[in-house]
């Protein structure tokens, strides 16, 4: 694709990122067909190459409308177009450019300000958030309909995170929303990883990982998130000042891990981080990820255990795991090996419609692909359904009656002698 760049971008970091970006694409088409708005709607402005057409004519200078913006908005930023591209076009980085620009150019009204602006001040910010959720949930008796569906219940739980005994040691990513709507993912993580010889450790002043603020029109917010992280991380990281070094950083929720893989790209142009962000990016892994390089001490744990479960189930795999980090086929070969029946799913490769908040500002069509995603999850009508985002275990769960876990819970059970129906 040709390119002429307006002389407001054309010299800057994003400006010639976007431009290598534009210039890769070659019109071909493929994108379509994994596109889920275009497959929902049919309009090709609303699939990747549309989209890309939109902000090529913004970045070359021409006037950005509210139209456009709102084509950009109906992208969930799923990534299924870069698995599909032959080219390698990176659509992902350039539609964050090109909201970015957009944001400057086009004035939102004051719902859809003021809705962004609330979103990206409590959901990030854990204290708040926790306050919040709390309130919710004692008052969630008297709450009907499907607002009392999006405030999960107490979870019960009687297993502990276990004591750092090991050499081998590991940090997880709390996160912002994780650790009130599921806590049990990181108890579990720590409890399997310490089956395996690994501690699991949390640095305290971590939290969001910047994703929910970058997307929103607050890219500055989301990259602060990021440089606090590194921060918090740092000290535990640096072999100058630790002479244990951690060995990764976990992340348990595949939305978080594909922005924390990216911070070396993200903040490569600031002088203070730079390095650091590279370093932290090198060390991030799923958690399927640490696990897959562990499949010979786990097998050893799962004969040992001998509990081999029969239970049915259904793995959506979250689209930051499968087209973000391009991570497929690891979760369930991991699940394979405790003797899980693993449910065919088609179009397995389209979003669930979560897409961390665009189930809240798209609703419409978060619910659309919401009900076409459950149905294909539960056509072999498995017992459970399981996952790898936190977004993705809330948007299915609020559609459905059957239990929606993250994986490495129900591997938990595996290993601790629980059976898994014990959650149905």
């Amino acid at each position: 694709m040709q390119t002429n760049l307006a002389d407001f971008i054309k010299h800057t970091p994003d400006g010639q990122e976007a431009d290598a970006i534009l210039r890769s694409c070659v019109h071909c088409g493929f994108c379509l067909a994994t596109c889920p708005t275009y497959q929902l709607l049919g309009d090709e402005l609303d699939s990747p190459r549309g989209r890309i057409y939109l902000m090529k004519q913004v970045l070359e200078g021409q006037p950005a409308t509210q139209k456009t913006q709102q084509h950009l908005d109906r992208c969930l930023t799923c990534r299924a177009c870069e698995t599909t591209c032959p080219s390698g076009v990176r659509y992902g980085r350039l539609i964050d450019i090109g909201r970015g620009v957009i944001h400057k150019k086009v004035t939102r009204s004051t719902r859809e300000r003021s809705m962004r602006y609330l979103l990206n001040k409590i959901l990030p910010n854990r204290s708040l958030f926790t306050s919040l959720f709390k309130i919710g949930q004692f008052f969630r008796p008297l709450i009907l309909g499907k607002l009392k569906k999006s405030i999960p219940a107490k979870i019960p739980n009687s297993r502990k995170w276990p004591t750092k005994k090991h050499q081998r040691t590991m940090l997880v990513l709390d996160g912002c929303v994780q650790p009130e709507f599921s806590p049990n993912i990181n108890i579990a993580t720590a409890r399997v990883l310490d089956k395996l010889g690994i501690s699991l450790i949390t640095a305290e002043k971590a939290g969001c990982c910047g994703a929910l603020s970058y997307h929103l029109d607050a890219q500055q917010d989301g990259l602060n998130y990021m440089r606090r992280n590194i921060d918090a991380w740092w000290s535990l990281i640096d072999e100058k000042k630790n002479t244990q070094p951690i060995e990764a950083i976990v992340i348990t929720a595949s939305g978080c891990g594909v922005t924390v893989k990216d911070y070396g790209h993200l903040l490569r142009n600031d002088p203070a981080y730079a390095e650091k962000a590279k370093q932290i990016s090198a060390l991030t892994k799923d958690i399927s990820e640490i696990l897959a390089a562990e499949t010979v001490n786990l097998a050893t744990l799962l004969e040992k255990s001998g509990q081999y479960d029969k239970t049915k189930l259904a793995f959506h795999s979250p689209c930051t795991l499968q087209h973000g980090m391009q991570i497929r086929g690891v979760v369930e070969k991991i699940l394979g090996m405790t003797g899980f029946t693993l449910c065919a799913v088609k179009d397995a490769h389209l979003c669930c419609g979560s897409a961390g908040t665009y189930s809240i500002l798209q609703p419409i069509l978060s619910q659309q692909l919401l009900k076409e995603k459950l149905i294909n999850l539960t056509a072999e009508k498995p017992d459970q359904l399981v996952t790898a985002n936190i977004g993705c275990l809330m948007h299915l769960q609020s559609g459905t009656s059957l239990p929606v876990r993250h994986w490495i819970e129900v591997l938990d059970d595996i290993l601790s002698n629980h059976s898994t129906q014990n959650h149905k």
